[in-house]
Parts: structure tokens; sequence; C-alpha cells
């Protein structure tokens, strides 16, 4: 009988993470591989990368696209993927232990690990973790040298801009003990110029996103362009308004206000829950807070590089412990029903309380796959984005739930 197990055990991470240091790092697995062996006793073991889609799970062989990928959502590899918990499957050829390959939150695929059958299993899942999390820090190490990885991820070929756009993402999702992201692309493989940004500090989470405009590697590169001097701007330590400021005049100065970019910038203070906000253009932000929905009414301001010289402002508000935030490109609120309904009017709200039991990381996929059914049928006239966010905050005095 299968049994998705809860806790993470002790021992045994150092020697692992040293051993997959050693590796090259087109070899990496096949060290976990010879670790699992040596040191478990296991008698097989594969490691499933998480597609662009977040849809299939496709095995990593020497050579792509030479395996058949399973389900992210069925299945035994797709249970443990879903529930981030050890998948434990007996049987009469052997005991199979499905483990989630995740690091800081972002899913990056499952480790299957086979052991002789009768062999008991339970004390050895918290070894097994320590090797699946050794092995997801060292995947991210291992893409900065090697396609190895990367090409296992892919169902099939991404296009230029699509290639050019997951190359410009901190990944699709990530966990602190005051938050948990998740964010989805679709078309995956053929996304266009929508994109999303975060980054950590001690005191302040940044997030962004970017609606893009056009279609192709013309709408990757304005993206591209953008999403750069935003980061060069948080980087030298500038606050929201003065990001949104240079990456308005790194575009005006390139485009000349032939191509602008609506962009959503956001900075939440991790003590408080204050948040700082810039809506420059059309990205929309919604809040789940208990059982009601609504979108969260910002000033929108021009989008980035329309005008020369636009001088931006911050608007605040709150958000409290509880409270999910999705931020959505308008290749969602503005999809339309056959009867011309769009998408934000009345269905998005059924679509965000149907997944509110899920975590972010699923949210957004969820959400997108509603879009199909709503649009009746007809292909989408645009990419789409979705990022949600959970807010739990830190404890103490300014968390406490209260309104302020």
């Amino acid at each position: 009988m299968a049994e998705v197990v809860g806790g993470a055990g002790a021992g045994g991470g150092g020697g692992v993470e040293r051993a997959l240091r050693a590796a090259a790092p087109h070899e990496v697995f096949e060290e976990v591989r010879a670790v699992l062996a040596r040191d478990h006793g296991a008698v097989g073991a594969e490691l499933l990368m998480a597609d662009y889609a977040a849809a299939r799970l496709q095995p990593v062989t020497a050579a792509p696209y030479t395996a058949d990928s399973v389900s992210a959502h069925n299945g035994a590899e797709g249970r443990a993927f879903g529930a981030q918990e050890p998948y434990v499957v007996p049987g009469e050829r052997g005991t199979a232990v499905h483990l989630p390959v995740t690091v800081r939150g972002d899913r990056l695929g499952v480790l299957s690990v086979l052991f002789p059958a009768g062999v008991p299993v339970g004390g050895l899942l918290g070894p097994l973790r320590d090797v699946a999390d050794a092995l997801a820090h060292e995947i991210l190490v291992a893409d900065r040298d090697t396609d190895f990885f990367l090409q296992a991820r892919r169902t099939r070929r991404l296009t230029l801009a699509a290639e050019m756009q997951w190359q410009l993402l901190p990944g699709r999702s990530c966990s602190r003990p005051e938050y948990d992201l998740g964010a989805q692309l679709q078309p995956a493989y053929a996304i266009f110029g929508d994109s999303f940004d975060w980054s950590a500090s001690a005191d302040h989470l940044t997030l962004t996103v970017n609606n893009g405009m056009g279609e192709g590697v013309e709408a990757a590169l304005l993206t591209s362009l953008a999403v750069s001097a935003l980061r060069n701007a948080r980087r030298a330590g500038l606050g929201l308004a003065d990001q949104a400021a240079l990456a308005d005049q790194a575009l005006y100065g390139h485009y000349q206000g032939r191509q602008h970019l609506p962009t959503l910038l956001l900075r939440f203070a991790l003590d408080t829950g204050e948040v700082e906000a810039v809506d420059a253009g059309s990205p929309r932000l919604w809040r789940l807070r208990g059982a009601t929905v609504e979108p969260v009414a910002l000033e929108a301001q021009l989008p980035l590089g329309m005008f020369e010289d636009t001088v931006y402002t911050c608007q605040r508000f709150r958000v409290l412990p509880g409270d999910r935030l999705l931020l959505l490109s308008d290749g969602v609120y503005d999809v339309l029903s056959p009867a011309g309904e769009p998408y934000g009017t009345r269905a998005l709200t059924r679509a965000v309380l149907n997944t509110r039991l899920l975590p972010p990381s699923q949210v957004p996929k969820a959400l997108l796959d509603e879009l199909p059914g709503h649009r009746g049928g007809v292909d989408a006239a645009d990419d789409a984005m979705v990022v949600c966010l959970d807010w739990h905050g830190r404890p103490g005095p300014a968390s406490d739930g209260r309104e302020r």
C-alpha cells in the first residue's frame, strides 16, 4: 500500500554535498546514484524534472526526449511532487521511494529510489531527503555550466523568445517563513513578453510583474531590458519609485516611446506587512481575504518607457497574515468568453475561491488551466501570467491580524 510520509530526518547530508561538489556538472545525478547504492542499498534511481508547463515530469537521460514523461499531478511521482513529501510504494519487485527535489520552495522535480522488496525504508527517509535536498542545490549550481538538466525540463523545443524569457526568471516558486510564492507563464513553450521577478533581503521582499507587449523576440527583448534595468536600480539600493524611473528612462532611451511596458512593482516590509506599490500600467492585483475576493485598488500611472522623464510615486497598503495576493497579466483577466464576458468579471472570483486550499506553487497553473474553458476552446490571443503570494508575516505586535 502506498503512503505519503511526512517529516525530514537528520544525518548524512554533509558527505553527500561534498561528493556532489566534486562531480562534473553533467555527472551530478550519476554521483547521486552511486551514493544511493553505496550508502543506502538502493538498486536503482531515476531523476524526473518538472517541465516548463509544470504538467509533466521528464526523466533525465543522457540524450533528451528519449524517455516517456509522467504526469506532475497523478501517479506516485506526481503525488510526491504535489504534496512535497516522500511517497512510498511497496511492490513485489521492490519498494519505490519518490522524493521531492526542491530548493527554497522552488520545485524542480522528483527523485525516485528503488530498494529490494521487503527492505524497511522508514528509517531511510531522513537520509534520502538529505540526498534529494543536496541534489536540488547542486542542480541550480550545475545549470551555470551545463545544459544537461535544462534540456531535461523540456518535453519539446522552446521558441527563441521563450528561451530568453525563462532564462530571465528567478524560479517558479519560493518559500520563506513570512510568505510563499508561486508563478507560471503560459503558453510555456512559446511565451512572448510576460515576466515576473522577485528578490528578498533580511527585511523586504520586492516583487515585480511585467505585462509584455508585442510578440516573439521583440517582446522578449523589451522585457529583458526592463527587468535588467529594474534589477540594476534595485541592486544599487534605489527606492521603488526610483527603480521604476530608471527602468522608464532605459526603455525610453532605447525605444523613444515606440514600445512601452506595463509593470507593477511591490515592496513588502517583512516585519509589518506594509506594502509600497507602483502601478505603472495594466497588471492587476487581486486579494483573497477570508472568503472575499476583490481587486486591490491602485492609482494607475504611465507604463515604463512611454514618455521621457516620467515621475513615479509610491502608494501604500497593508497585507495581513492569511491574505493571498494574485498578480495577473491582461492575458488572464481580459480573456473573453464566447458571450463576451471578461474572465476577471466573475469567473476569476470563482476560480480563486475554488483553488484557495492549494499551495501558491500550484495556484497559478490551476488558474491558467481554467482559461481555455472560459474561451470556449478558442485559441489564446495573448500570453498569460499568474503570480500567487500567500502572506504569513512575522510573529509580533505588527502581525496580529488586525487591520491598521
